[in-house]
């Protein structure tokens, strides 16, 4: 019964993969596969394991020494010279050592949480791309369909004109060429190989223009709209596939894995002021956070220059086994011999000493350098993000507003032209008007999540709130 319970849940894991997944998860599936943040992380897990090596005596030393002969002394013959010595660094050098290398690898984990912001932000990016894509192909095509239906409706008006008006008013002389333009199925070509129409009629030279104002010119006009959309429509299919890829292999995953892309992304609005956004950018930015740590490592590198010009003392014993050596009708010695031993350095060349430390200092001012060149360029990707952020919702606002104001002069437009067939060249211009706010209103909420997006990668927590 478990094993049929196992089945059917791995069933339908594999059936339905990825439609429910949503960004918050495919984040959390780059943050497991990715191997560049998993190299970052490795990185910082040796790093944690240099503090035991450091902060530990140094190993002692045994030297032995064995003669091929025994030594004739006076206390008998020595065998051997055995000896075992303990370093002791001055007081305090082992706690500096595992303080610096605590720093270092908190260092390494500082690179590790940037290499996740950075890797989140082009998680994000990519898929806030692929949305702006799908929802242009999708608006595009809603578009197109209103377009072949106008296309439909002005053949229909033109060719009940037509076949309304006197032949010597509208199309004079050339009944072929009258079926060939009221039909114009195949477009600009088409007309190419028809007959010309006559140049004796002014009604001919207007484009078969009908007594309520439609000619084959609107419907040609808008023919080449439709090849015009068409062809974006394939140029945005085409941009899909590179975006889809570069997903993927953020993930890890097979470039042709399925995305869960949301139908609607709602816009969206910076809950923080700005101000506050740059100071939890100052304050936890793990770049500046690094900086930081290694400040920290070199602040211990220049205590351990320090300690290291100190003494360094040894304890230990010194072993020589003897046996006893006949001396005349006598034995003479034969006890062993245990030396207790104590030796101590004398760090007497200080320039070395020196230099060390004025290597450290060097360090520690580059370091403060570094750190405040990356807080500047912080605070300059903060002033873009924040400027693009404004403008997007400053479009938003606009693009909503002329996307109703476009919806309603099509409306009257189509009415006038629905009912007297005027005005047709006002409704191909509205409703390219009436895309081009579409698809900008798309692309003004994808800018507010991508900047957004950027803001929480330079080191702040969640900034984003959707509007109601």
């Amino acid at each position: 019964m478990r094993n049929s319970i196992i089945i059917v849940l791995m069933s339908c894991c594999i059936t339905f993969p990825a439609w429910t997944q949503s960004l918050d998860d495919y984040l959390v599936i780059a943050g497991e596969n990715n191997p560049e943040l998993k190299a970052y992380y490795q990185e910082y897990l040796a790093a944690m394991e240099i503090a035991p090596q450091v902060g530990s005596l140094p190993d002692p030393e045994l030297s032995v020494g064995i003669f091929p002969s025994p030594m004739e002394r006076f206390m008998g013959n020595q065998l051997a010279d055995i000896r075992l010595m303990q370093m002791f660094p001055w007081f305090g050098m082992l706690a500096t050592q595992k303080e610096e290398a605590k720093y270092m690898a908190q260092a390494k984990y500082s690179l590790f949480l940037n290499a996740k912001n950075q890797l989140f932000y082009q998680v994000k990016d990519s898929w806030y791309e692929l949305y702006a894509i799908q929802e242009q192909i999708r608006i595009s095509q809603e578009n197109l369909e209103y377009l072949k239906k106008y296309e439909t409706l002005a053949l229909s008006k033109f060719r009940a004109a037509s076949a309304g008006n006197s032949p010597k008013s509208a199309m004079p002389q050339n009944s072929t060429n009258t079926q060939t333009v009221s039909s114009g199925s195949s477009g600009m070509s088409s007309m190419g190989n028809s007959q010309p129409m006559s140049t004796s009629s002014p009604q001919a030279m207007n484009s078969g223009m009908s007594n309520n104002g439609i000619g084959m010119s609107d419907v040609l006009r808008i023919r080449m709209q439709i090849r015009e959309l068409e062809s974006s429509i394939e140029t945005l299919k085409d941009q899909l596939t590179p975006v889809q890829i570069k997903f993927n292999k953020l993930l890890n995953r097979e470039i042709q894995a399925p995305i869960a892309i949301p139908e609607k992304l709602e816009a969206t609005a910076l809950i923080w002021d700005k101000m506050v956004v740059l100071d939890s950018i100052t304050t936890q930015n793990p770049m500046l956070q690094m900086y930081e740590s290694e400040l920290s490592a070199l602040d211990q590198q220049e205590k351990m220059a320090r300690l290291d010009g100190r003494p360094m003392f040894g304890a230990g014993v010194n072993y020589m086994p003897f046996q006893p050596r006949p001396e005349g009708n006598m034995v003479m010695g034969g006890n062993d011999m245990i030396m207790p031993m104590v030796t101590m350095t004398l760090p007497i060349y200080r320039k070395k000493t020196q230099s060390r430390i004025k290597e450290t200092n060097y360090l520690k001012e580059a370091t403060v350098l570094r750190k405040e060149r990356e807080s500047n360029m912080l605070a300059m990707e903060w002033s873009m993000a924040i400027r693009d952020l404004e403008d997007a919702n400053r479009k938003v606002k606009l693009y909503q507003e002329q996307t109703e104001l476009a919806n309603q002069t099509l409306n009257l437009v189509l009415t006038s032209f629905t009912s007297n067939g005027k005005d047709f060249e006002e409704v191909l211009a509205t409703q390219q008007i009436l895309l081009d706010y579409q698809l900008k209103a798309i692309l003004a909420i994808v800018q507010q999540h991508k900047s957004l997006a950027l803001l929480e990668s330079l080191g702040t927590g969640n900034l984003s709130g959707l509007n109601d």
